[in-house]
């Protein structure tokens, strides 16, 4: 399998890359294939079925609303996030759904879109069926979807044969462990982001790369300038979460850069950072997937760290940090999970860590062991994290631990920098722990809302 890094840092919305960009691919997807059987101006109803984790958190985290804007034909990456709400009040006022903008439909939602609470589809907690019938109720296309984590969705047959995406192109120093990522370094004598770059010439050049990767450098910028600029007093979801990312972004601004006189201000700037994003993305505002919506503000606030507060930083570090994030991001994924319904928030916020930690590393210096040892450092201590979100929102703990995440980040590049390199635990063995884990923690503790700390608050 032929992963891109812009397959990992995509830009979309909103408050879950699993449980909302996932189902929004998905729906669309399907109404894609019913047009491409030359299906979509017989189809009279099509239904919606989400099981497990979808089913148990899905309406906290907008399930309902991605599948209708896919079924729309919208996409995460383009819909208008100002005129979302004013998409789903005309589809609800008017009962008519427009599959593809195109065909239009009687549609009842609570009929036509069901959570199928304590039910699983048999390959992953996250799953969906998608059902379309003509005017007489005959069943035209039935297919299955996962959403496997930070976005990425496969239908049931393709995860049935254990391939999470179709085969890519070939790549000219394809890695499956961190021991052959480290292995083609020293081959190479070449960088991690080097032998990322390599790879990426499967799909386009090396201009496109450093444009594309600069544009996603942009969109996390603007998001995190967006929550610090926002306005409403509290996030959406009955909690009354206030958003405390503005109040923080006055104070800081109005104090300066860190200096003597607070050395620590610099972790102040880094929390307000991680907290800007995740407040947008709790809101449902445009975000970069980095691996996942849930752990998106780890890998912005530390790039913030880098570009903003490291001396000589430059574009050119940019790239080369969400390339090396990139590829320490692709090891978990292949080898074990970016998904909190199937390993737990360690697979969210431990894999963002992790990702944020090497990829620092190697921008300030740090060899291609030591990037290796501080990426094992930044998952090690999220070993067996829970994905216990209250009310089934993306908020509580979830902003908060984007903050601490991207702390921790920061302190294992430095510990890794003041290292060797050489470390008792490998990253491999880390990436293989972590897998492990989550096999054994039990449903309640990944994204069900069931467990942890989602049972012991009172929802208000």
């Amino acid at each position: 399998m032929a992963v891109s890094v812009f397959d990992l840092f995509r830009i979309g919305i909103g408050p879950s890359s699993s449980h909302t960009v996932g189902p929004m691919r998905a729906a669309r997807a399907f109404a894609v294939e019913l047009d491409s059987q030359g299906l979509l101006e017989r189809t009279a109803r099509v239904v919606c079925r989400l099981y497990g984790s979808l089913s148990a958190t899905g309406r906290g985290h907008a399930s309902d609303r991605a599948v209708l804007l896919g079924w729309m034909g919208e996409t995460p990456d383009g819909v208008d996030v100002d005129t979302i709400d004013a998409k789903l009040q005309e589809l609800r006022a008017s009962r008519t759904l427009r599959l593809l903008g195109r065909r239009a439909l009687p549609f009842h939602e609570r009929k036509d879109l069901l959570f199928e609470s304590g039910r699983a589809l048999p390959l992953h907690p996250n799953g969906m069926r998608f059902s379309a019938f003509d005017p007489d109720g005959h069943a035209l296309l039935e297919q299955e979807y996962y959403s496997i984590g930070g976005g990425f969705v496969v239908d049931a047959q393709t995860l049935a044969q254990g391939r999470a995406a179709q085969p890519g192109p070939a790549l000219a120093l394809p890695f499956h462990s961190a021991a052959e990522l480290v292995e083609a370094c020293a081959r190479l004598r070449c960088s991690v982001a080097d032998v990322m770059r390599i790879n990426e010439r499967a799909w386009r050049s090396d201009a496109q790369i450093d444009a594309g990767l600069l544009r996603i450098w942009q969109a996390m910028q603007q998001c995190a300038a967006r929550g610090c600029r926002a306005e409403q007093p509290e996030l959406p979801g009955g909690f009354h979460v206030r958003l405390r990312a503005p109040a923080l972004w006055r104070a800081l601004a109005a104090q300066g850069q860190p200096d003597a006189r607070d050395p620590l201000r610099a972790l102040d700037w880094v929390n307000l950072w991680a907290l800007a994003v995740n407040e947008q993305n709790a809101c449902a505002g445009r975000v970069v997937t980095a691996p996942t919506n849930g752990a998106a503000g780890i890998v912005p606030a530390v790039l913030h760290y880098y570009a903003r507060l490291c001396p000589g930083a430059d574009e050119q570090g940019v790239i080369e940090f969400l390339l090396t994030a990139g590829a320490i991001g692709l090891l978990y994924k292949e080898n074990a999970s970016i998904s909190g319904a199937e390993v737990g928030c360690q697979g969210e916020v431990g894999v963002a860590c992790s990702m944020a930690a090497g990829a620092l590393c190697a921008v300030l210096g740090g060899s291609v062991a030591q990037v290796e040892n501080a990426a094992e450092i930044g998952m090690e201590h999220h070993l067996g994290l829970t994905c216990d979100p209250v009310g089934g929102l993306v908020q509580v703990p979830c902003i908060e631990r984007n903050a601490m995440g991207a702390v921790q980040a920061i302190n294992a590049a430095r510990m890794a920098l003041r290292g060797t390199g050489q470390h008792l635990v490998s990253l491999d063995q880390v990436i293989k722990t972590m897998r492990q884990t989550g096999a054994d923690m039990r449903s309640k503790y990944k994204e069900t809302s069931r467990g942890g700390l989602a049972v012991n608050i009172i929802e208000c």
